[in-house]
């Protein structure tokens, strides 16, 4: 009898590294919707005149220190519509895209209703587009080529130099924004006088998910208990072990259900009443609980080893305006027991702190990405990439300007909650084709800099992709689950990663001995 070989084991510690949640601060608000400010009785336009006054002086302070000093002394215009011919000056305003094919609620409401309406356009932009920039005065119409090469959407707060043309339009010479807001300086000091030379195995990281997509027509169910094996531990050898105990949470980033697929049968009433094995409220011939209960189950496996934060994304039995609340725990089953899982809002921020005190604590900035789908739609692609777009929202202060005008959202009365009053160390947004990351600086008037890592989550459904983060030095890597000839493993859109530097693992099921 041959001798018995034991497994290979590791001797290094797989207890997970233990982080804590801190409480929303001022400049991280939570985004639910309370009494005190649901109500819809409000027009949509107060978002727009508190994000001009809230940025309104940001701007023009950067657009002061950018054009001081340059052949012509541009001064400042304080409304669009006393702009003087022939003189160089500068504006600050809202910018919006006057787009042919954008949708027009107002044509929608006087359609006829026997008509069916036309199907969703995957892009707004088109050549016909025109660019204008309003305040509480009004608007005037920009051109130049430096404007129409600029990446700009509905709502963003800009500055524009240049002069008005005899035929009434501002012809743009240059363009400032805001540029990306402060950053608490305790956190980047902190960061600074940290050991760099630290062993790579202590360190923490989170775990980025988005897409599952249970319940679709083509699941890929065998990612998913892979996913979940991995998470566990239960997956790979000892380093892949080794790998998934330094995961201190797991974030969900929307999008992990199906949409429901309404039948076309037509019932009467009295058919409808007449059936039988209707149980609490739903007919069972034309709904089924069973991804409800698959992803209740997924989650209670996860939630037993590690913390769990689920948004609300498009797809998901959640509201469609913004900002999603929270789910309702009590839809999960026995995981909503625990303490360690969390229903976020959608947006949400996430302050992470280390129960130990050796890491800093990182401000997460995290949507299910609707925000950054619905402004693609208004920039050409290529040269744009939602990457660069989502580095754009960073420099603007604001990750939804596109709301409410195309983007559904809670009519705000005194506030615009999508503004970013604080620069977040990680920027996280859900939903998207393919994974991207970049690290983006700039350096304050104190010489300080602000960092912020941007990463793209792709669809789990599509790519098998598992996104860590570093929470000390903000390093990214993936982790892939793919199932030869099945969904989420031969897709080219899971291998085309723009930062090909990125550390990546690949777990694929073992063949059966």
């Amino acid at each position: 009898m041959a001798p018995i070989v034991p497994l290979a084991t590791s001797s290094a510690s797989v207890s997970r590294p233990p982080t804590t949640i801190l409480p929303p601060t001022a400049e991280t608000p939570s985004f639910l919707i309370t009494s005190a400010n649901k109500s819809y009785k409000h027009q949509y336009a107060n978002i727009y005149f508190v994000r001009l006054r809230i940025l309104r002086d940001v701007v023009e302070e950067n657009a002061r220190r950018r054009w001081q000093g340059i052949k012509g002394d541009p001064v400042l215009v304080p409304k669009v519509l006393e702009v003087e011919k022939s003189q160089l000056c500068y504006i600050v305003g809202t910018a919006y895209m006057d787009m042919p094919l954008k949708p027009n609620v107002m044509e929608d409401i006087a359609r006829d209703n026997s008509i069916p309406p036309p199907p969703p356009l995957s892009k707004f932009y088109s050549p016909d587009d025109n660019i204008m920039l309003e305040d509480e005065s009004g608007r005037i119409q920009l051109v130049g080529e430096r404007i129409v090469g600029a990446r700009l959407v509905t709502g963003v707060i800009i500055a524009a130099l240049g002069i008005e043309t005899p035929t009434g339009e501002f012809e743009v010479v240059d363009i400032c924004y805001a540029e990306m807001a402060p950053q608490p300086k305790q956190e980047v000091e902190a960061e600074a006088k940290m050991d760099v030379d630290a062993e790579p195995q202590t360190d923490t990281w989170i775990a980025l998910l988005s897409g599952l997509d249970i319940g679709s027509t083509s699941p890929a169910d065998a990612q998913i208990q892979m996913l979940v094996e991995y998470l566990t531990g239960e997956e790979g050898g000892p380093k892949e072990q080794v790998s998934a105990a330094q995961i201190s949470r797991l974030v969900i980033a929307g999008d992990s259900l199906a949409p429901v697929v309404i039948s076309a049968k037509s019932d009467s009433f009295e058919e409808k009443e007449g059936k039988k094995g209707r149980r609490y409220g739903y007919d069972a011939t034309s709904f089924s609980p069973h991804p409800t209960l698959s992803l209740s189950a997924h989650l209670l496996d996860i939630g037993r080893t590690m913390p769990v934060h689920l948004l609300p994304g498009e797809t998901d039995p959640s509201g469609v305006i913004l900002p999603q609340q929270p789910f309702p725990r009590a839809m999960f089953g026995a995981v909503s027991t625990y303490g360690s899982f969390s229903c976020e809002t959608n947006p949400t921020y996430l302050r992470i702190g280390s129960e130990t005190g050796s890491e800093p604590t990182r401000t997460l900035l995290v949507n299910s990405g609707q925000p950054l789908n619905d402004m693609f739609k208004y920039v050409p692609s290529p040269p744009n990439t939602p990457l660069s777009l989502l580095e754009s929202t960073v420099r603007w202060r604001h990750m939804a300007p596109t709301a409410p005008d195309t983007l559904w959202c809670h009519p705000y009365f005194s506030a615009d909650p999508f503004l970013i009053s604080q620069t977040p160390d990680l920027y996280i947004v859900g939903g998207q084709q393919r994974f991207g990351t970049k690290m983006i600086v700039e350096k304050g008037e104190d010489d300080v800099e602000k960092r912020c890592r941007l990463v793209l989550v792709p669809r789990f459904a599509d790519t098998g992709t598992l996104v860590l983060v570093n929470l000390r030095t903000l390093d990214v890597k993936c982790v892939k689950f793919g199932v030869k000839g099945m969904s989420g493993s031969s897709d080219d859109r899971a291998r085309a990663e723009p930062d090909a530097s990125l550390p990546s693992t690949q777990l694929n099921p073992k063949p059966p001995t």
